[in-house]
């Protein structure tokens, strides 16, 4: 792994520890050229899956990208760290064992609205409202009126 601060590629692995469950490994290392530590985290590729986007192209299947999403509508609302990981991981858990090469996009949407309905509807309001294309407040209130039901 080369070194963030000086690029020397030799390096020692100070720390490992499982992280998001059990799916991926965050090591802490030490550059032996100038001493910088740094943290690097592995995961399983997910290479083969595709996700089919609305307009009909192709994209590789990226967790880091559903974690933006999930961490973007959970903005200033009480949901941990840990916990969009957790959804993160779950939702991509799911993916990878219902789909063998690719997925539409609305289906990734649908779990995550799934998830964030039963962590935080403010969350789960603010991904549809995004992920629906609200386009004004009757789409808002129309969508808390589904939700109270």
């Amino acid at each position: 792994m080369r070194c963030p601060k000086c690029g020397c590629n030799d390096d020692k692995v100070i720390d490992s520890r499982s992280v998001k469950e059990g799916f991926g490994v965050r090591r802490r290392r030490e550059c032996l050229g100038c001493g910088n530590r740094f943290t690097t985290l592995e995961s399983v590729s997910s290479e083969e899956l595709k996700v089919i986007k609305l307009d009909g192209t192709r994209e590789e299947f990226d967790i880091a990208k559903l974690r933006r999403g999930i961490d973007r509508a959970c903005y200033k609302r009480n949901v941990s760290s840990a916990e969009i990981d957790r959804i993160a991981a779950e939702i991509s858990s799911s993916i990878q064992r219902d789909f063998d090469k690719e997925i539409p996009s609305a289906e990734i949407g649908n779990r995550v609205m799934t998830a964030l309905r039963e962590v935080d509807e403010v969350a789960f309001v603010r991904f549809a409202s995004v992920y629906r294309k609200f386009t004004d407040a009757a789409d808002f209130i129309q969508e808390i009126r589904e939700l109270k039901k």
